[in-house]
């Protein structure tokens, strides 16, 4: 079969993705008949970033249509290598938009004028927990004799480490929390920004720069490290876990609670083999002493590949995908829909009583820098926290070394 008979996709490797998208284009086809036969490929993120950029996939036609993270915005802004969906959209919108969608998920894929993708996949970073273990009669008489103060989603992070302790009972099969850990360039990335803002912390100085070595950076680093490092509190497997990996164990009922992405507190309440379903809560994330909460907004958007042979009907598949019972369905699926009708819907509140509490995430979320060289940024901060949580050396050290490391890659921009 020939390229110009076939669709391709490259998608994000997780079951609700690969079987929503199956789903859509079979709909699709139905509708619109082109004939071309789907293909799609399931991709971790570092093989998805070297199929798209290190290869230039996007640019050479090897896809039609991609699932883009946020975090790489900047780069295919300057590699021209999606296509500018601004025209398509003036000329043939999809269903209720831009209204349908909330702010925060339709400005960061848009760069002047142009538009490099449409919001598919959401949830921001939230604390998700074990309601029948946190709501337990038994566990909250334990906790208060024990501690001396009630048992409830924990409000700082001290609270996080004590209650992790409490529930972290490997003889069961149960472990307190679990970190995604695993060296990706992005879930650690993502822990570290969350533990330095909910410190009060920022990762540039007034002057641009980025700085690691400042107090409430070395405190992040220090609390991140006495979390992994603590075998009383955490999962054994954490260091090879990603976020997927570790939304799996808590379905599989092996977390008491964790910080990670909404979507996982919502895969638990709908994937067939979840042993927690019913028994799901979120809440905002746990904070240091004398500051606020913040959540992380990254997600992902569906591009056109700016080397496909098959433009049009791509922005009608996307076009498609947007509709309110495309996004339902990616959502009964175990994904995260985009719209507000999803998020409201009556039949996605009774199989995933979480999502009223989206709107409320996204008021209080951060986005990622959008910077050409975030990639090699991340690599640094992922490098920094893997020392941190690896070694003994003293933390001070570990942060002034990634930051000399980062004002000498934003030398060479």
């Amino acid at each position: 079969m020939s390229r110009q008979e076939r669709f391709r996709v490259a998608i994000r490797k997780f079951a609700p993705f690969e079987s929503a998208i199956q789903k859509q284009w079979a709909a699709f086809e139905t509708l619109e008949k082109t004939g071309l036969q789907l293909e799609t490929e399931a991709l971790d993120l570092h093989p998805l970033s070297e199929s798209l950029f290190g290869n230039e996939g996007l640019l050479r036609g090897a896809w039609d249509v991609s699932f883009i993270s946020t975090d790489w915005l900047a780069l295919i802004d300057q590699t021209r290598s999606v296509v500018d969906l601004a025209p398509f959209l003036q000329a043939d919108p999809p269903e209720g938009y831009p209204s349908g969608w909330t702010p925060s998920l339709l400005r960061m894929q848009q760069f002047g004028s142009s538009v490099l993708g449409v919001p598919y996949h959401d949830g921001p970073e939230c604390l998700i927990y074990r309601r029948d273990l946190l709501e337990d009669p038994q566990e909250q008489a334990a906790y208060l004799r024990r501690f001396g103060a009630p048992l409830q989603a924990p409000r700082t992070w001290d609270e996080f480490h004590r209650i992790a302790r409490f529930f972290h009972r490997p003889e069961q099969g149960l472990y307190g929390t679990a970190f995604a850990a695993y060296p990706d360039g992005h879930n650690t990335v993502y822990d570290f920004l969350l533990q330095l803002w909910t410190r009060g912390g920022e990762l540039f100085d007034p002057a641009g720069r980025i700085r690691f070595a400042t107090p409430q950076a070395i405190e992040a680093l220090t609390f991140y490290r006495s979390m992994l490092q603590d075998s009383a509190a955490v999962h054994p497997r954490c260091r090879e876990m990603d976020s997927v990996q570790s939304g799996l164990a808590f379905a599989a009922g092996e977390i008491a609670m964790m910080v990670n992405w909404f979507g996982f507190g919502a895969m638990s309440e709908t994937i067939a083999e979840s042993r927690v379903k019913g028994r799901v809560g979120i809440a905002e994330i746990p904070h240091g002493e004398g500051a606020s909460s913040v959540s992380l907004s990254v997600y992902w958007i569906l591009s056109i590949a700016a080397g496909s042979p098959h433009i049009e009907i791509a922005y009608r598949f996307l076009r498609h995908c947007l509709s309110e019972r495309m996004d339902k369905l990616l959502t009964l699926e175990g994904g995260i829909g985009c719209r507000r009708s999803t998020w409201n819907d009556a039949e996605v509140n009774r199989s995933v009583p979480l999502y009223g509490e989206l709107e409320k995430l996204h008021a209080g979320a951060r986005e990622m820098p959008r910077m050409v060289k975030w990639p090699q940024v991340a690599e640094i901060i992922d490098r920094m926290v893997l020392e941190a949580i690896h070694t003994s050396e003293p933390i001070e050290q570990i942060a002034g070394r990634a930051e000399s490391s980062t004002g000498l890659c934003l030398e060479k921009s």
